[in-house]
């Protein structure tokens, strides 16, 4: 007989692994249960970081993280992030290394992280079920989870599993979020974070896989809404990259009214651009405008920004007066696309939205409805940008989720 674990542990993934390991370190007594329904854990957080996994991020602060009430995380984040969170992994053997803010493992390899918490776990003789999806919790004295006939007695849960950002390859089938829902817990709108944008296509797609680096802005009906320099990628359907990806989440909430602008050279101002324009055709006047940009921009980019501002490329490059110096600037500065949607939740790093923080303690991620019940991760609604925030929330509120679960069971009678 299967009898009754202490911590059931729901999600094999980044928050999941690490809320096992820290809740049988702090009470090696208590019986501590992993239920994953794909057949192995961490398949999500394998993929992390283009699978060099971003664990972290040395700049990690409240104005990183997103959601309805966005200072709910504020008390993990800064218990648990930082020196605790590396000390963490140093204790399973993976150091960190930088690439400016961004803080990855050692190795450099997504799997190794996912290797190193297995390992823990099967040192500590923490007990993983794969293939065992969770369909129900029955709240009581007892909690019972249901897995197609199979019953499970546990004291306490911790709910880890994540919601749709990679698709049910990776265990991001919402199943989690659609059990606490049917158990009336609030919800906040879910949409896809952190995602590729589909804009009007007429201009990129003439530059598909060309990257450049601009600051991305989005607006909304002509209000910017953010800003983020960094590498742009033209695609068939619209933009993407880092820069594109981290002013996304706005954009994937709405359907409507969103701009990009992109500014090519966002450390010269118009006034000072516009002038270079006018020096360069006086050194290279005989070039039509077809080669203006040549040795400037990239050749295709520099064509496609002439054709946006609506000049022939076969003109020369001397009829250009100061007033079209003033319209080439300004089009490098504020190249716009209308938004039309995004790539959805398959392509997206993160999910916006989830469980409202609002049923739960932020110093204990313990539910106020279900005492003994537990969650972390992105199933609740915070959410954060690219670069690490999003995993270091993962495992901060993993951290707090499972320590607090020790804490319940020293009261539990």
């Amino acid at each position: 007989m299967f009898g009754t674990v202490d911590i059931a542990v729901i999600g094999g993934g980044a928050s999941g692994l690490v809320a096992a390991i820290t809740a049988k370190r702090q009470d090696k007594t208590k019986r501590v249960c992993i239920f994953e329904g794909l057949d192995r854990v961490g398949k999500k957080l394998i993929t992390t970081g283009n699978g060099r996994c971003n664990i972290t991020n040395k700049e990690i602060s409240l104005a990183r993280f997103h959601g309805e009430r966005v200072g709910f995380a504020e008390y993990a984040l800064n218990k648990y992030s930082g020196q605790p969170l590396e000390e963490f992994f140093l204790s399973v053997g993976i150091p960190f290394v930088n690439e400016g803010n961004k803080v990855f493992p050692a190795s450099l390899q997504a799997s190794s992280v996912v290797d190193c918490l297995r390992f823990e776990c099967e040192k500590l003789g923490i007990e993983v079920l794969c293939g065992k999806k969770i369909e129900k919790i029955i709240g009581g004295k007892v909690f019972t989870l249901i897995t197609g006939s199979e019953r499970f007695s546990a004291k306490t849960v911790i709910c880890c599993g994540g919601l749709y950002s990679g698709g049910d390859k990776v265990g991001s089938d919402g199943s989690l979020y659609r059990i606490l829902k049917d158990m009336s817990y609030k919800t906040v709108k879910l949409s896809p974070s952190i995602v590729q944008l589909k804009t009007e296509t007429d201009f990129t797609k003439q530059l598909k896989g060309i990257k450049v680096d601009a600051k991305a802005t989005l607006f909304k009906n002509g209000k910017p809404i953010k800003s983020e320099f960094g590498e742009v990628l033209f695609c068939d359907y619209g933009l993407s990259g880092p820069a594109i990806m981290n002013i996304s989440r706005e954009a994937a909430r709405e359907d409507r009214g969103f701009t990009v602008s992109l500014d090519l050279f966002p450390v010269v101002s118009k006034e000072a651009l516009a002038e270079v324009l006018k020096k360069r055709t006086t050194v290279l006047k005989e070039r039509n405008l077809e080669e203006f940009f040549t040795g400037m921009l990239n050749k295709r980019l520099g064509q496609v920004a002439l054709k946006y501002c609506g000049y022939r490329l076969s003109d020369p490059s001397d009829s250009l007066s100061d007033k079209d110096f003033e319209k080439i600037a300004l089009a490098l500065k504020s190249f716009e696309f209308k938004v039309t949607g995004n790539t959805g939740f398959i392509n997206s790093q993160a999910t916006a939205g989830g469980i409202s923080t609002s049923e739960f303690s932020d110093k204990t991620l313990m539910s106020k409805k279900h005492h003994g019940l537990f969650a972390c991760g992105e199933i609740l609604d915070i959410d954060g940008d690219c670069g690490g925030f999003n995993l270091t929330w993962a495992f901060a509120s993993g951290i707090l989720a499972a320590k607090s679960a020790i804490n319940f069971l020293g009261e539990f009678k």
